[in-house]
């Protein structure tokens, strides 16, 4: 068939998955681990983006967590016969398993996350008020902290912003305020249990909150390399990560390999699509392996074509004995499957040696390709080759004639290139 132009390189494809809190990836029971993911999963709906399914269970967990610290604060103000004091986290307890219920429901987090961070912001600062300012309080208007912080996370920059505003404005509002109120009898030891409490409590929510942040901002990293390793060879990812705007190299000593499905047009013409495909990206799949195994750079996939190149972007002395060895168990890969059910396939093999020029082009969907003669005579090897034959040209044939087997098949018209002498690949000697 037709030699193809050169095309995109393919790339793999990420599994989907659904990340869980850290909180329930931590050392718990594992009772404890599944009742912790199911609180967290009840606002889920299956066709939810992954940003908006940490936001959903950022929101249940930390409204979660500060319900039950808040029953501290209930039972002790309510002992200390205070009860406007202890009314107002309870209130955020009533409220929030109400806003749960119903988050569980709808699946709607907008009412929820509104609801939480407003409580967060102004609850802390009625209570510091009920119970006479800064002193008698223990500070507890510090836990109003939590709304710009769960802001940032689950709302993002901009909207943390006016809640960090608001969140100055209350602390400001009760420096003001702390003066003019007269404060509860609170025993001593209580306050200082309560301002340990709340320094701990904040941090802690702070902490845990900025370290799902930041273990979140690592996936995306990991996700993000291994994308663009599939994409790119992992030296030219580096280069580009060291912000290296033009990545062009040549490279004097290169092995290069086409090869092409015979026939293949007229079988996807009159086969099933699936199948078509699944038989090409088993193929495929198992040639990527092949290059993976002998240490050669997979520059791309051009329909049934395939593309492979040794001694870039790191050279190596051997790249022409990896390359053959690599055409030889792509023969014998394709004569494995010729022997069970399917189609019959055939590969023409074509390779030659010499100079290219390699790099990165394009600003999105970006490839790393080679271009030169070395390219252009490989295709024709493969265009001008024999069904089940890897052809090469006298160059590769010089660097691989004292290891390997060759037949020559003699001088044959090259298109846009004219004679040329060529051997077929049979084998490695003594193997």
């Amino acid at each position: 068939m037709a030699q193809k132009e050169p095309g995109a390189r393919s790339t793999g494809t990420e599994d989907a998955h659904i990340r869980t809190f850290p909180i329930a990836n931590t050392h718990l029971p594992g009772a404890d681990r599944a009742a912790i993911e199911r609180i967290a999963s009840i606002g889920l709906e299956p066709d939810d983006p992954e940003e908006v399914q940490i936001a959903k269970r950022v929101v249940t967990l930390t409204a979660g967590l500060i319900t039950t610290l808040s029953t501290v604060w209930v039972v002790t103000y309510f002992a200390l016969a205070l009860p406007l004091s202890a009314a107002i986290p309870l209130t955020y307890q009533v409220v929030t398993i109400v806003s749960l219920i119903v988050f569980a429901r709808t699946k709607r987090l907008a009412f929820l996350r509104e609801t939480q961070l407003a409580m967060m912001l102004l609850l802390p600062f009625l209570l510091q008020l009920s119970l006479g300012g800064f002193a008698p309080s223990s500070g507890v208007v510090l836990w109003s902290f939590t709304a710009p912080v769960g802001a940032l996370m689950i709302g993002g920059v901009r909207s943390s912003l006016a809640w960090f505003v608001a969140f100055a404005v209350v602390v400001v509002l009760s420096g003001l305020l702390d003066p003019l109120i007269a404060p509860a009898e609170v025993p001593t030891s209580i306050l200082i249990a309560f301002a340990v409490m709340n320094v701990l409590g904040v941090s802690a929510t702070a902490f845990l909150l900025l370290r799902y942040f930041v273990l979140e901002r690592e996936k995306e990293r990991a996700k993000s390399e291994r994308l663009l390793l599939n994409v790119l060879p992992a030296p030219i990812a580096a280069r580009l990560r060291d912000a290296e705007s033009t990545i062009a190299d040549r490279v004097e000593d290169v092995t290069v390999l086409f090869a092409d499905i015979v026939g293949f047009t007229q079988l996807s013409a009159s086969a099933d699509a699936h199948d078509v495909v699944d038989m090409l990206n088993g193929l495929f799949s198992q040639f990527d392996e092949l290059a993976q195994r002998h240490g050669l750079e997979k520059i791309k996939t051009i329909g049934d074509a395939y593309m492979v190149a040794g001694g870039l972007p790191t050279p190596r002395p051997d790249h022409a004995e990896a390359i053959a060895d690599m055409a030889l168990e792509m023969i014998r890969e394709i004569d494995g499957r010729r022997a069970g059910p399917g189609p019959r396939l055939e590969l023409r093999i074509g390779i030659d040696t010499g100079p290219v020029v390699a790099g990165v082009i394009g600003i999105r969907r970006f490839i790393y390709d080679v271009w030169g003669d070395t390219v252009n005579t490989a295709s024709r090897m493969e265009s001008h080759g024999v069904p089940g034959k890897i052809q090469v040209t006298e160059r590769t044939y010089a660097v691989l004639r004292d290891r390997y087997a060759f037949v020559e098949r003699g001088t044959i018209d090259v298109k846009g290139r004219g004679p040329m002498r060529t051997w077929f690949l049979e084998g490695r000697l003594g193997g």
